[in-house]
């Protein structure tokens, strides 16, 4: 674990509440406002920051993310500009930590040495790569520890206690837990199902575990947050992005106002789980 998400998930469990953790595309809907999104995030709410590769491909993905990913391509974002896009963050934001996220061919095309190279000098944290397993760490999940670059593994409603030490064994930075089995973007979780896997896969790890897949508004960030680590959010900030977009599918000053606009409602959201849990 880098020092940034260590120092980061210390902080939030210092002041008692979770940490939001925000996912957006690179270069979506083009690079320049995505950029202008990036920057905002933190002073909107966000404690980590996910940001998406696109790929033309995403399997995980529901509608929104692979619509995102789709936009960001035909803009012409590539994984070095989505580095550049770390750069230019981490020239104003020495603090926030950054998560890369996505597949595993495009940084194979790069060339694994050399990604992990230039993500760690752009100022990347670590990594969420969905389609490599355990099976698989020699491929990338061990160089990237030995680079210094966290590899969070994604820990599932079917991950039973017989596999969970599979996927915990070079886990490092935080556990993401995906609420719900399906795609991105999907049905809300079961609040009392996500509590008790929380609290099962606690017991397996000290790391910090983190809660995705159907968190839409502060209602379901307050319910998670009451008993996850972080919650991730990803297609509600899409969902709000696309909504601005006009015919052609361009952004502008509006797009980030609305991103920035749900992840306060988000981080107000996780907030409240705080507090109720110090007055019940």
């Amino acid at each position: 674990m880098t020092a940034r998400l260590e120092n980061r998930f210390a902080d939030c469990r210092a002041k008692n509440r979770a940490a939001l953790v925000t996912f957006v595309m690179g270069g979506d809907p083009d690079p320049a406002i995505s950029r202008e999104i990036v920057k905002s995030l933190p002073k909107a709410g966000a404690d980590v920051i996910e940001i998406g590769m696109p790929f033309s491909d995403p399997m995980a993905d529901g509608p929104a993310i692979q619509a995102a990913g789709l936009r960001a391509l035909h803009a012409g974002m590539k994984l070095k500009g989505v580095l550049k896009l770390v750069a230019d963050f981490r020239r104003e934001d020495s603090d926030t930590p950054i998560i890369l996220m996505g597949y595993y061919n495009p940084i194979y095309v790069y060339g694994v040495e050399k990604f992990l190279i230039d993500a760690k000098a752009a100022g990347a944290d670590g990594m969420i790569v969905v389609d490599l397993p355990p099976e698989e760490d020699e491929e990338l999940c061990l160089p990237a520890l030995k680079a210094g670059l966290a590899f969070i593994r994604l820990a599932t409603p079917t991950t039973d206690d017989a596999r969970l030490p599979a996927v915990l064994a070079n886990t490092s930075g935080f556990v993401y837990y995906v609420s719900i089995t399906g795609i991105t973007g999907a049905a809300r979780p079961d609040y009392s199902r996500v509590a008790a896997a929380v609290k099962r896969i606690k017991g397996h790890t000290a790391l910090p575990v983190a809660v995705g897949f159907g968190v839409k508004d502060a209602a379901a960030a307050h319910e998670i947050a009451s008993n996850a680590d972080g919650v991730v959010v990803g297609s509600a900030l899409i969902d709000a992005l696309a909504k601005t977009l006009d015919a052609q599918g361009r952004g502008g000053p509006a797009t980030v106002a609305a991103v920035g606009k749900l992840v306060g409602e988000l981080a107000a959201g996780v907030a409240s789980a705080a507090k109720e849990s110090v007055n019940p």
